[in-house]
């Protein structure tokens, strides 16, 4: 009978730790998403170089984030995905402490694409990081 319960323990231990081992799920958010530019009207006077140190260059899938959104898991670096729009983008920039729960989408230096994608709510997907 000790046995019985032995075998028993193990295989539940083994279980809470698998599933406390497995792959974070995916989280989602609706944010307000807006596009800017590598441009010093847009920026600051090096429109190229991200809050992080990153230097920016047209075609990049890059996202600013609002600093709100690190409390929410977001981090420097992590591959995001935005609902409408293919591909994954890198977290690479942050914007300034008064914009909450928005991202900002780089296009590079085309002006008329960031006007006509304007300003929109989406949702986001991204895996959380395990620390």
């Amino acid at each position: 009978m000790r046995l019985s319960k032995l075998i028993h323990f193990i295989t539940a231990t083994i279980i809470t730790l698998r599933s406390a081992c497995s792959s974070p799920k995916t989280q989602s958010m609706k944010v307000r998403a807006t596009a800017y530019n590598s441009l010093r009207a847009q920026t600051d006077k090096d429109p190229n170089i991200t809050a992080w140190g990153d230097t920016l260059k047209p075609g990049m899938k890059a996202i600013a984030i609002s600093r709100d959104l690190l409390d929410s898991g977001l981090r420097y670096n992590m591959e995001i995905t935005i609902e409408g729009l293919e591909g994954k983008y890198i977290v690479m920039d942050k914007m300034q402490g008064r914009w909450t729960k928005k991202i900002d989408i780089y296009m590079g230096e085309d002006v008329s694409k960031a006007r006509e994608w304007g300003n929109k709510k989406v949702t986001i997907h991204w895996t959380p990081v395990v620390e």
